[in-house]
């Protein structure tokens, strides 16, 4: 793995001398101009992570906010299977699930019954136990955020942001080198139109 960093012709001495331009005798003031841009994409992904980081810090106080709320207006309950969970016979060796909701029955902390389809194991016989969340009605309300998982989505945002960042400035500095990429040809076409053609070297 030497010659990928001592060797001439290696990706990171090439790297290198796409960064650092200005030792090499033959470098022009396009490759200039290019390592310029360079060094600015890279500054720039740099600055953006502690950005990205705020970002998902601010987005992880809202989470937590948002979670706190939503585990005050829900409740944790029991609700009981009024008929048994269904059973779909895929084939006459093997037995799927199904994905339909099972009537069944819970009381909320006013002792108000309720009904309603709730997602229990395949097959549970009547009378089962299914843990279930209630709002502040005694409705079905899906469960409230978690701290993890308001972490994770922080996480997840702040990693969003710093990708799109760099994402961004790879295609900024690949148009601009293409741009000089076409500017460098042109110049090399009009260098070879001028050069003499005399059938000899000078």
């Amino acid at each position: 793995m030497g010659f990928l960093v001592h060797g001439s012709s290696g990706p990171i001495a090439r790297f290198r001398r796409r960064l650092f331009p200005g030792h090499n005798s033959l470098a022009r003031g396009s490759d200039r101009f290019e390592a310029l841009v360079l060094k600015l994409v890279i500054l720039a992904a740099l600055l953006a992570v502690p950005v990205a980081a705020a970002v998902g810090s601010a987005n992880h106080g809202r989470q937590v906010a948002a979670a706190a709320t939503d585990a005050a207006g829900r409740q944790a309950t029991t609700a009981y299977l009024v008929k048994a969970a269904p059973v779909r016979i895929v084939d006459s060796e093997s037995v799927g699930t199904d994905d339909s909701a099972t009537e069944a029955t819970w009381t909320d902390t006013r002792g108000a019954r309720h009904n309603g389809g709730v997602f229990a194991t395949p097959g549970s016989p009547a009378g089962s136990p299914v843990p279930i969340w209630i709002d502040a009605r005694g409705e079905l309300t899906a469960a409230p955020r978690t701290a993890s998982t308001a972490v994770f989505d922080s996480v997840l945002v702040g990693l969003w942001l710093w990708f799109a960042v760099v994402a961004g400035l790879v295609l900024l500095h690949r148009a601009v080198r293409l741009v000089l990429n076409r500017h460098r040809a042109a110049a090399w076409e009009r260098a070879w139109a001028v050069y003499p053609r005399s059938g000899s070297w000078p």
